[in-house]
């Protein structure tokens, strides 16, 4: 799917930073952000670990690749990245910035729905706005590629995969760390909504989102 000079711990469990030297370095409000990310308490059907994040985008950084799964079957996938700039960054408005890459393989009925991507960009905005999260500088795009297959693959049907880039500005806390758990549990929800999967029971972690609208269960990611 689809930073950093120094890191201040393994670069495989998804960190990595500038920080000037050693890992006493990273700033406190960073290392809160990054371990609440470790502890959130996401949706059983999602499967999340550690990856190496990216370079060059923020003097530190942490990245997460999750998939979600049913019955063995992956329906989706994706990345989420908390970049974070101590100096603040003008675009962001903030510290803190949360990217993502989130995509899934639709049936070519469903994906020919001309308001799919408005549909996609409200997911987001509802999962944040569920959880009463508060949030700036929403952008992203939403992308829809179809495949037909011919010659040797022609036994193929069809595969149209969506595709779900975004990036916004947490609010960061009195203590100036952004609630980053509740962040990851939203874009949990996104996800699994983007799979096709119910909503959770009451109480759970999609709880609020009764309204969104949701796509039928679909296959999984298309892989070569």
């Amino acid at each position: 799917m689809a930073a950093a000079q120094e890191q201040f711990s393994d670069h495989s469990d998804g960190t990595e930073g500038t920080g000037g030297g050693d890992g006493d370095a990273v700033p406190p409000v960073f290392r809160l952000a990054v371990d609440a990310l470790r502890v959130a308490r996401l949706r059983p059907e999602l499967e999340v670990e550690p990856s190496p994040p990216p370079r060059r985008l923020a003097p530190y950084a942490y990245a997460l690749e999750a998939t979600a799964v049913l019955d063995g079957q992956d329906l989706a996938d994706g990345r989420l990245v908390l970049l974070h700039d101590p100096a603040g960054h003008e675009a962001w408005h903030g510290a803190f910035r949360l990217v993502t890459l989130v995509r899934a393989e639709l049936e070519p009925e469903m994906a020919a729905d001309p308001l799919l991507p408005e549909v996609c960009w409200s997911w987001l905005t509802g999962a944040l706005q569920a959880r009463g999260l508060s949030y700036a500088e929403a952008s992203g795009t939403v992308t829809r590629a179809g495949s037909h297959y011919f010659g040797g693959l022609a036994e193929r049907r069809p595969a149209t995969q969506i595709e779900i880039r975004a990036s916004w500005t947490p609010q960061e806390g009195r203590s100036g760390v952004p609630d980053t758990a509740a962040h990851l549990a939203a874009w949990g929800d996104l996800l699994c909504q983007v799979a096709g999967l119910p909503p959770s029971g009451p109480g759970g972690p999609a709880e609020g989102t009764a309204g969104v609208v949701s796509l039928p269960q679909r296959r999984g990611p298309h892989h070569p």
